[in-house]
């Protein structure tokens, strides 16, 4: 026969053991979910495949990507440290290329040149809103996931995670310039139409000169316009 202070040692254990997971329920109740989700069809997972098939980079752990895309706000287990392992990786790539191309830059321009390609508002965030990340990181409801703090820490928790994954470094660093680099391309590409319009519009001008000078039939000659 099973004493009443048997019952009661149970009882005991059991909310012991039912308390932390209650409370962990109440403070993430929706988040907790999220989490540990595996459904590949969620829309989370789908925004996750998507990014990994934009930066060509597939992760062995999937966890890290899913890490590097949630901010503090919506977890206590969050990106913050692989965005500093991300920021500290990218820095390290950028000093790298320039001594590669210069090995006599000055520690000062070596300096500026980190800092501007790892300012968070006008390069940072840049290239984390040029992969759409604002849309994919989870955040809390009052929190703006398309600021530039939230878009560029998780980008460089991106790079980080990649390094992370890999053990290479270098993946880290493949990944950020191929991301950068289209700003440069994409400049390129606005020089290049502008002086293909400047010069159709040359041509049209050029045009309507002769055209004009028919029409009237000019008594001095036409000056010879090169094209």
């Amino acid at each position: 026969m099973i004493s009443l202070e048997f019952v009661s040692v149970l009882l005991l254990l059991a909310l012991a053991i039912l308390s932390p997971l209650q409370v962990s329920a109440q403070a993430y109740p929706e988040n907790s979910l999220l989490l540990y989700s595996t459904d590949h069809s969620s829309p989370f997972s789908v925004a996750l495949e998507s990014l990994q098939k934009q930066i060509n980079y597939s992760f062995e752990s999937i966890g890290l990507l899913r890490r590097a895309m949630t901010h503090a706000s919506f977890s206590e287990e969050n990106n913050k440290a692989l965005s500093i392992l991300g920021a500290n990786v990218i820095d390290a790539s950028v000093a790298l290329r320039s001594l590669v191309k210069d090995v006599d830059i000055s520690a000062k321009d070596l300096s500026r040149r980190i800092s501007e390609i790892s300012s968070v508002d006008s390069s940072c965030a840049a290239d984390g809103l040029r992969l759409g990340l604002q849309k994919v990181i989870r955040v809390s409801p009052k929190t703006d996931s398309s600021t530039p703090a939230v878009v560029c820490g998780a980008f460089r928790a991106m790079c980080g995670a990649i390094a992370l994954d890999s053990e290479r470094s270098d993946d880290a660093g493949r990944v950020f310039w191929s991301v950068h680099g289209q700003r440069k391309g994409r400049a390129i590409s606005s020089v290049t139409a502008t002086i293909a319009y400047v010069g159709e519009m040359r041509l049209v001008f050029l045009n309507w000169i002769w055209l004009m000078c028919s029409v009237k039939r000019c008594f001095i000659q036409c000056p010879v316009i090169v094209a």
